[in-house]
């Protein structure tokens, strides 16, 4: 029986392991802090991209109505996921001014998760898959 319990006992120790690991990478890539149920056109000039992993962040400012700017905070999705979609490092560069569809921060800062940007020659990227447009359309081929 000592035997049995030696013999399992490093399987069992790789299985937990490999749960604990697994729900933190789960955590660390949670959406919950965005409304990803909407999105919001936000028009704005492009201050910073920076192209980093995990996810790659943009900052720009967008007019506040009052005669001013806030900057803010658009997280993105990784330089690998975006390179396979046909960004690079030098898609967005400060000075560009863009529009761009955005699920907002859920606590009400200037902010969110990035979901296309129209470039200033009109090209869209996608920073995320996109979701049919057609109730009941079958989505687009990877």
């Amino acid at each position: 029986m000592k035997s049995l319990v030696r013999n399992l006992r490093a399987p069992i120790c790789a299985l937990l392991a490999m749960l604990v690991s697994a729900s933190v990478a789960f955590a660390h890539h949670s959406t919950a802090m965005f409304d990803m149920m909407h999105t919001v056109k936000v028009t704005g000039t492009i201050t910073q991209f920076d192209w980093t992993n995990p996810h790659t962040f943009i900052f720009m400012d967008v007019p506040n109505g009052s005669g001013g700017t806030d900057q803010w905070g658009i997280e993105g999705m990784s330089p690998n996921y975006l390179s396979r979609n046909g960004w690079s490092r030098h898609t967005l560069k400060p000075g560009d001014k863009v529009d761009m569809e955005v699920h907002l921060l859920k606590d009400g800062r200037k902010g969110g998760f990035c979901s296309t940007v129209t470039l200033p020659d009109g090209t869209v990227m996608a920073n995320l898959p996109q979701r049919p447009k057609t109730p009941g359309a079958p989505p687009p081929a990877p």
